[in-house]
C-alpha cells in the first residue's frame, strides 16, 4: 500500500484518485477551491458531455494532439466503462446526436456527486482550500524519486506518488492559471506552449457582426490552411459580434494553432451541403421561378434565414431591388457559388477565457503512455489537461480525462 498525493479535483483528479484507491492505496485528494468538479460543473453548458458512444476506434480519431499516446489509456479505461460506473454511481445517462453523453437530468451536478459517492465508498480523504506551491524531490537519487508536496501554507505532506491534474489554463476563473505545468517544469519537465483551443474564431469579415445571434444547423465548415484542407466537419455555428462560434468553429479551432500561415487561414461554410453544385442552381431557378416578378430581396426566404438574406445580397453584389426576372445567369452563379463557398478570413481565437480546454502541456515524449509515470521522477504520474493531448468537442477531452487519470491511479505500485 502506498501513500498517494492527487492534486486537482477535477474529472481526471477524482478519477485518478478513486482508481488508486480502488487498488488499496491510502489516497489524500488536494483541490485548491472550495468544492470538487468545478470546471467540470461548467462543461456541456452546465450538462456535461460526460463521453461519447462511438466505437472505441473512433476516439482516437477524435483526439488532434498525439492520439498514439493515449493508445494504453483508451484500451485501460474507455468511454463505455465510465459510463457505465456513473450510471453504477447513481447518474443515469443519455446518449444524443452525435454520440454525446449526458447526465438523463441535464445537470452537471449529478456526474459530479456520483464521482464523490464512489471516492467516499473507497475512503479518498478530500481536502479542500489547499493548494499546492510545489513538488519535493528526495535528494542524492538518480533519476529522482517524489518525495511529497510543499503546501502555500508552509507545510509538508509526504507521498510515495503524487499525480498532478491540475488541468490547464482554460477556464480560469475555475482556478486553472497553470500550476500543474509550472511544478512539472521545476522539477525538469518539458512543457509545450499552452494555448486556447476549442475556442472562438476572431474574423476579418465586419458582416458577422450584423449576424450576431445567428445559428445556423446542418452547415459543412471547412478550415483551410492557405490551400490546404486542415479540418472539415457538419453541424451547428454561430455567429457574433467578432466572429464566428458554435461547435464547428471550437472545433476547427483546435486545428489552427497547427497552421503554418496564420494570414492565409480561412473557414468555408457550404450552407445547403445536401446539395451539389447542379441541385443548388436548379433550386434557385425554382425559387426564381416562384417569384419572377418581386424584388431580388424578397425572393431569397426559403433560401436563407432572414437575418443573413441582406448580406448575402451585398457579397453576392446584386442590386437588392432589382426585378427577380432581369437577374442574370452570372448573378445567380455567384449566389449558388456564395452559398456552397461562404467565405470568412480568420485573424486569429478569442482568449482562455473562452476557451474550454487548452493545447499543450507536458510533453507526451517524458511521459509513460502505459502508466502516465514521469520518465523523469519516479512517483510522478500526470492524468488529464495538463498532458499535452486535446480533442475536438463532443466528449472526447472528458474521456481523456477519465482515461488518463484510471491508468495513472492504477499504475502506483504497492
Amino acid at each position: 500500500m502506498s501513500n498517494v498525493i492527487v492534486i486537482g479535483g477535477g474529472a481526471a483528479g477524482m478519477m485518478a484518485a478513486y482508481a488508486a484507491a480502488e487498488r488499496g492505496h491510502r489516497v489524500v485528494l488536494l483541490e485548491r477551491n472550495e468544492k470538487l468538479g468545478k470546471k467540470l460543473f461548467l462543461t456541456g453548458k452546465g450538462r456535461c458531455n460526460v463521453t461519447n458512444a462511438c466505437e472505441r476506434d473512433k476516439l482516437f480519431e477524435n483526439v488532434v494532439s498525439n492520439p498514439k499516446f493515449l493508445y494504453r489509456a483508451f484500451y485501460e479505461f474507455d468511454n463505455r466503462e465510465i459510463m457505465e460506473l456513473l450510471q453504477k454511481a447513481g447518474c443515469p445517462l443519455k446518449v444524443e446526436r452525435g454520440g454525446r453523453v449526458f447526465p438523463v437530468s441535464d445537470h452537471s451536478s449529478d456526474v459530479i456527486a456520483a464521482m464523490q459517492r464512489l471516492l467516499k465508498e473507497k475512503g479518498v480523504e478530500i481536502r479542500l482550500h489547499v493548494r499546492v506551491e510545489r513538488l519535493l524531490v528526495r535528494d542524492g537519487e538518480k533519476p529522482g524519486r517524489i518525495a511529497g508536496v510543499l503546501l502555500e501554507d508552509g507545510s509538508k505532506a509526504e507521498a510515495d506518488a503524487v499525480i498532478l491534474a491540475t488541468g490547464g489554463l482554460s477556464y480560469p476563473s475555475t482556478g486553472s492559471e497553470g500550476d500543474g505545468c509550472r511544478m512539472a517544469e521545476s522539477v525538469g519537465h518539458t512543457v509545450r506552449k499552452c494555448v486556447p483551443a476549442l475556442v472562438p474564431f476572431e474574423t476579418a469579415e465586419k458582416w458577422c457582426a450584423a449576424l450576431q445571434g445567428l445559428s445556423l444547423r446542418n452547415v459543412t465548415l471547412t478550415l483551410y490552411d492557405g490551400k490546404k484542407k486542415v479540418y472539415q466537419g457538419f453541424g451547428e455555428m454561430l455567429f457574433t459580434h467578432f466572429g464566428i462560434s458554435g461547435p464547428l468553429v471550437l472545433s476547427a479551432s483546435s486545428y489552427y494553432e497547427k497552421c503554418r500561415d496564420r494570414k492565409a487561414v480561412v473557414c468555408e461554410v457550404d450552407l445547403k451541403p445536401a446539395l451539389t453544385e447542379e441541385q443548388l442552381d436548379k433550386r434557385i431557378l425554382r425559387d426564381f421561378e416562384e417569384n419572377i416578378n418581386k424584388e431580388f430581396k424578397n425572393a431569397l426566404g426559403g433560401l436563407y434565414p432572414a437575418k443573413l438574406v441582406p448580406v448575402m445580397i451585398e457579397l453576392a453584389a446584386v442590386a437588392p431591388d432589382k426585378k427577380v426576372h432581369d437577374v442574370t445567369r452570372e448573378e445567380r452563379k455567384k449566389l449558388a457559388e456564395l452559398t456552397k463557398h461562404l467565405r470568412l478570413s480568420v485573424t486569429g481565437t478569442r482568449g482562455f477565457e473562452e476557451a474550454i480546454i487548452t493545447q499543450g502541456g507536458v510533453s507526451v515524449r517524458e511521459i509513460d503512455p502505459s502508466t502516465m509515470g514521469s520518465k523523469k521522477i519516479r512517483g510522478l504520474y500526470f492524468a488529464g489537461e495538463i498532458i499535452d493531448v486535446d480533442a475536438v468537442t463532443g466528449g472526447f477531452n472528458l474521456q481523456i480525462a477519465w482515461s488518463t487519470g484510471c491508468l495513472a491511479g492504477r499504475s502506483i505500485p504497492d
